[in-house]
């Protein structure tokens, strides 16, 4: 064992005292500060970027590089680890792991059912993502617009969704096709060159320094990314009414939800949620174990970085920089956009399927939308539609009301607006309001 032995030492003095060829600029006497190599660029970029993982085909498996803000994704998905020790060292609040990822977690407009009368205050994510698709530029270039004679301009919008089919109570979509993970070929090829020439010139400071941040990358994108994207939706009550019904959406105007129970339940009450493995849930300790490693990369960064060369360290900020140039692309993605795609293939709508109406009042668009739906409560829709309440108003909603109940056409005698009991104001205000409802009936 004893030539062995000394065949390693002699290696590594070989190693040590005589590397391949000399490192560039030795005679400098400048050296960079640890504390700024390692925090030289912020972690945001890293944190939104990992936040694609669960998005992206194989976006999982391309995390080999030594990246910046290690620390920062340790702080912000340690949180998900739980447990006395994980807690102390990952302080936050509980949160699931889908809206730690910025996956779930938003509410949506206000919804009204047309035939059960019932009302959610606020929907769900999903329902935050179909109002954000009716806001879409692709939409209100196709939009219809139907013209009242009481406004030029189109400030009030309906939108439409015939919901075709049911998704299933629990769901796991695919992925998004995309060449993105490719692009990590650069960062990776850089973080590799980078060790192989503080190899060449033996600086090993630097080349752990370097390895140990791809390592740790590479282990939590792994790891982090190992959650499956699952659809969500509760199951609606046996003998339900038909679902149809109405968001509020205070940007985007109304949107029409028409379909079966279930299928409008899975917009309003449906979520997004990350499934790990048994092994993991709920305490997630792999992800505690991988923020522990990227903590203790981070600080072994500190120590080893100052040790190294000129040359060597140069070498490290250089990875930083090109790592960071890609995670600030990925951070640049809009995850509502793609996740809006995803919807869309669980619901399977097509374009064909939403249809986007311009109006010229709010008359307008309450009949319009009254006449879409055919709700059996006509004067419930209109009060939350309309919530005026003067004697005009009443009337008006009144003369609708009986109108659409009876399944008769919006046409209107001047008997209807002549009233003793109303001003000549009044009168021509009434007159006005049924004209409006008139016209959305033959745009409708």
């Amino acid at each position: 064992m004893a030539p062995i032995t000394h065949l390693f030492a002699l290696a590594a003095r070989e190693l040590e005292d005589k590397p391949t060829f000399e490192a560039p600029l030795q005679s400098s006497s400048f050296t960079l500060d640890s504390s700024g190599v390692a925090g030289f660029f912020g972690g945001d970029g890293a944190v939104q970027g990992m936040a694609t993982v669960h998005l992206i085909e194989g976006r999982r498996w391309f995390g080999w590089y030594n990246t910046p803000g290690s620390y920062e994704i340790a702080k912000q998905y340690g949180q998900l680890a739980k447990s006395r020790l994980w807690d102390g060292l990952f302080p936050g609040a509980d949160r699931e792991p889908a809206q730690l990822f910025g996956l779930d977690g938003r509410h949506g407009p206000r919804f009204l059912a047309a035939y059960s009368g019932s009302v959610i205050e606020r929907s769900g994510h999903i329902g935050h993502l179909i109002a954000r698709k009716t806001r879409c530029e692709s939409l209100n270039a196709r939009a219809t617009s139907i013209r009242v004679r009481r406004r030029s301009t189109f400030d009030y919008s309906v939108t439409t969704i015939d919901l075709r089919r049911t998704p299933p109570l629990e769901l796991l979509p695919p992925r998004r096709q995309s060449n993105l993970p490719l692009l990590a070929i650069f960062p990776i090829l850089a973080s590799v060159a980078a060790c192989i020439l503080c190899a060449l010139v033996a600086d090993w400071w630097c080349f752990a320094s370097i390895a140990s941040g791809v390592i740790a990358s590479g282990i939590a994108c792994f790891v982090i990314g190992s959650g499956q994207l699952t659809f969500r939706h509760p199951e609606p009550a046996k003998g339900a009414p038909p679902g149809d019904g109405v968001l509020l959406d205070e940007e985007g105007g109304i949107i029409i939800l028409r379909g079966e129970e279930g299928a409008v339940n899975s917009i309003t009450r449906g979520r997004f949620c990350l499934q790990y493995s048994e092994d993991s849930e709920p305490q997630y300790g792999g992800i505690g174990v991988c923020s522990v490693f990227l903590t203790i990369q981070f600080l072994l960064q500190l120590l080893l970085i100052p040790q190294g060369t000129l040359f060597g360290q140069i070498l490290f900020v250089a990875t930083l920089g090109i790592s960071w140039l890609y995670n600030a692309y990925l951070s640049s993605l809009d995850k509502e956009d793609i996740q809006t795609e995803i919807v869309l293939d669980v619901l399977d709508l097509r374009e064909s399927d939403i249809q986007k109406f311009r109006l010229g009042t709010r008359t307008a668009m309450a009949v319009f939308t009254a006449l879409s739906l055919r709700s059996p409560r006509p004067m419930k829709l209109l009060d939350a539609l309309l919530p005026n309440d003067t004697p005009v108003w009443q009337r008006w909603k009144g003369i609708l009301e009986r109108k659409l109940l009876a399944g008769q056409s919006l046409q209107f005698m001047e008997s209807d607006w002549k009233v003793p009991d109303f001003t000549p104001e009044d009168q021509e205000l009434l007159k006005g309001l049924l004209a409006d409802a008139e016209e959305a009936y033959e745009g409708w």
